[in-house]
């Protein structure tokens, strides 16, 4: 999984930029625009961090599409 994309994902979801992202969550922004720059994957930590600033739990980061019911077959 593209972990910074789904950030992006979740903030362009809330409208919110990743500036504003990186307040609530308490990453620091460089973090984010880093491993998008560089194409490396978030850590969990950071993860979490961000998922606590959007108020979501863990495992809905990882959700593929937690809005859309889920496909059988």
């Amino acid at each position: 999984m593209d972990t910074v994309a789904r950030v992006k994902e979740l903030a362009r979801e809330r409208e919110i930029s990743l500036m504003e992202l990186s307040r609530l969550s308490r990453v620091p922004y460089s973090t984010i625009k880093d491993a998008d720059r560089n194409r490396r994957e978030l850590r969990v930590g950071t993860i979490e961090m961000i998922c606590d600033g959007l108020g979501i739990p863990l495992y809905q980061f990882f959700m593929e599409n937690p809005s859309s019911p889920e496909r059988s077959g």
